[in-house]
C-alpha cells in the first residue's frame, strides 16, 4: 500500500484512509444532528421529557456498554469483517429509527445503534494503526482520522438544523445514505491487517458479561445524576452495583486464560494518561457545547440552525488537524502538543464564564476559534498516544478502551454540567442564565484536570525515554 521509507501515502493508501475517517465522521454527524433535532422530534411525536432524554442515554448506554467487548471481537475475528458487519448494523437501525412512530421505537433503534458503534469505531481506529507503520505516516493518518471525527460532529450541528427543517426523520435517513456510500467503498478496499502476533484463545464470557453489565450500570448511573428526582438511593444502588460487576471483572480477568483485556496493558503509564485526558477533555467539550446550546436556544431565543451556524467556527479544526498538528508532534512531540491543546481549551471555557444575556456574538467567538484550535491540537495527539507502544495485536483492545474513556466523558460531563444547571431555582430567563454560568465551571474544573494529568506525561517523559526519539517519530 505505501512505503515504510518515505513519509508519503499513495492513492490506495489515501483511499482507505477516506473510508475509515468517513466511519468515525458518520459517527459524529449522527450524533451532532439528533441533538439538535430533538425539539422536532418531542412536537412530532408528543414524548416527554423522561423519554426524550432517553433516546439520547439510550444511544450513550449501547456505546460505553460494548465498546470493550467490541475491541477484543476486533482482535479475535479480525478487524475488516467486525467493521463491515457493524457499519451494516449502524446502517439498517438508523434507518429503522427514521420511521420511528412510538418513543419505543426511538429508544431501540438509538440503543441497536450505539452498539454498533461500540463494535465499529474500534476496529475501524485498529484498521487506521494497522494500515499505517508507526512513525510520520501513523502521525498524519491519524491526524487526517481525528480530524474528519471531530468536523463531523461540528458539521453535524448545522446539518441537523437544516435537516430538522425539512423534516426530523432525515436526521435518520441521511445517515443511512452516507453508511450505504461508506460500505460501497470499504469492501473492496478495506484490507485485513495481519498483526505481528494474532489475537489467540476464545471468548472470556464471563468476562464479557461482567464489564458490559458494569459499564452499562455505570453508564446509567452517570446518566441518573441529570434527574436529581429520581432518588438518590436508586442511584447510589447503581453505582454500586457497577463497581461491583467491575470488581468481578477484574477477579475473573486475573484468572481467565484468554481474557478479555489483558490487565497487564493499564500498566502502561501513556495510555493510562491518554485515557484519563481524553474522558476529561471530551467530557468538558460535551458540557460546555450542552450549556451553550441551552444559553443560544432557551435563554436568546436562537433557533436551532442559527445555534449550529454559531459552532460552526468549531470545525475549523477539520482543517488544521489532518495539516498543522502533524508537523508540531513532528517537530516538538505528541505530549507538547497535547499539552498545548488542552491549555487553550482551558483559556476558552474561562472567556466564557462571563457570558451575559446581551452578549454579542462577537464576544463569543473567540471561545468557539480557541475550541477549533484545542481540538485540532489535543483529539489526534490523545488518539496516537493510546495506541502507541501497544503490540499490534492489542491494537483493537487499546482503541476500545480510549473509545470507552470518551464515551464515559461524555456522559459524565452532560450529567455533570445537567446535575449543576438543575439547581435553584430558574424560573426566568436571568435565573435560568445563572445557572448555566454556574454549570460552565464544570468543563473548566475538567479541562484544568485534563491539563495536569497531561503536564505529568511531560515531565516523567525525559526519564523513560531517556533520549529516545518521541513515538511519532520512530519507526
Amino acid at each position: 500500500m505505501m512505503s515504510t521509507s518515505r513519509a508519503r501515502m499513495d492513492a490506495r493508501a489515501w483511499s482507505v484512509l477516506f473510508v475509515l475517517a468517513g466511519a468515525v465522521f458518520l459517527e459524529g454527524i449522527d450524533v451532532a444532528m439528533l441533538n439538535v433535532a430533538l425539539p422536532a422530534i418531542r412536537a412530532d411525536l408528543g414524548l416527554s421529557t423522561g423519554m426524550l432524554s432517553g433516546v439520547v442515554s439510550a444511544y450513550v448506554l449501547g456505546y460505553g456498554g460494548f465498546m470493550l467487548l467490541g475491541g477484543r471481537v476486533a482482535d479475535v475475528l479480525g478487524r475488516r469483517r467486525m467493521f463491515l458487519f457493524w457499519l451494516t448494523v449502524f446502517l439498517v437501525f438508523s434507518g429503522l429509527g427514521g420511521f420511528a412512530t412510538e418513543g419505543w421505537m426511538l429508544l431501540v433503534a438509538r440503543f441497536v445503534t450505539g452498539v454498533a458503534a461500540a463494535f465499529m469505531a474500534p476496529a475501524g481506529l485498529a484498521l487506521v494503526t494497522g494500515n499505517f507503520p508507526e512513525g510520520p505516516l501513523r502521525t498524519k493518518a491519524l491526524g487526517v482520522y481525528a480530524g474528519t471525527a471531530a468536523g463531523g460532529f461540528s458539521l453535524g450541528l448545522v446539518v441537523g438544523g437544516l435537516l430538522a427543517s425539512i423534516g426530523w426523520r432525515w436526521v435518520f435517513f441521511a445517515p443511512v445514505l452516507l453508511s450505504a456510500l461508506i460500505l460501497v467503498a470499504a469492501v473492496p478496499l478495506i484490507k485485513e491487517t495481519a498483526p505481528s502476533r494474532p489475537a489467540t484463545g476464545g471468548f472470556d464470557l464471563a468476562g464479557a458479561f461482567a464489564i458490559t453489565g458494569a459499564m452499562l450500570l455505570l453508564v446509567y448511573g452517570v446518566i441518573r445524576l441529570e434527574h436529581p428526582g429520581d432518588g438518590v438511593a436508586g442511584t447510589v444502588l447503581t453505582f454500586a452495583a457497577g463497581l461491583a460487576l467491575l470488581a468481578a471483572f477484574v477477579v475473573i480477568e486475573r484468572r481467565s486464560a484468554d481474557p478479555l483485556v489483558r490487565l497487564g496493558i493499564l500498566r502502561s503509564g501513556p495510555l493510562v494518561r491518554a485515557n484519563l485526558g481524553a474522558l476529561l477533555f471530551v467530557g468538558s467539550f460535551a458540557g460546555f457545547q450542552f450549556v451553550a446550546t441551552l444559553y443560544l436556544q432557551e435563554v436568546r431565543g436562537w433557533s436551532s440552525l442559527q445555534t449550529g451556524l454559531a459552532m460552526l467556527v468549531i470545525g475549523l479544526d477539520t482543517i488544521l488537524a489532518p495539516t498543522l498538528t502533524p508537523r508540531l508532534v513532528n517537530r516538538f512531540g505528541n505530549a507538547r502538543v497535547l499539552f498545548g491543546g488542552i491549555v487553550v481549551a482551558v483559556v476558552a471555557y474561562a472567556l466564557f464564564l462571563p457570558v451575559g444575556m446581551d452578549w454579542t456574538y462577537t464576544a463569543m467567538l473567540p471561545t468557539m476559534l480557541l475550541l477549533g484550535v484545542a481540538f485540532s491540537l489535543a483529539y489526534g495527539p490523545l488518539t496516537m498516544a493510546a495506541t502507541d507502544g501497544i503490540a499490534e495485536h492489542e491494537q483493537g483492545l487499546a482503541s476500545g478502551l480510549l473509545y470507552t474513556s470518551i464515551q464515559f466523558g461524555t456522559a459524565l460531563g452532560l450529567s455533570a454540567v445537567a446535575a449543576v444547571a438543575a439547581l435553584g431555582d430558574a424560573t426566568t430567563a436571568e435565573a435560568r442564565l445563572g445557572a448555566l454560568q454556574a454549570a460552565l465551571f464544570v468543563p473548566l474544573a475538567a479541562a484544568v484536570l485534563g491539563v495536569l494529568i497531561t503536564a505529568i506525561g511531560i515531565r516523567s517523559r525525559p526519564r523513560a525515554r531517556s533520549g529516545e526519539p518521541e513515538p511519532a517519530l520512530a519507526g
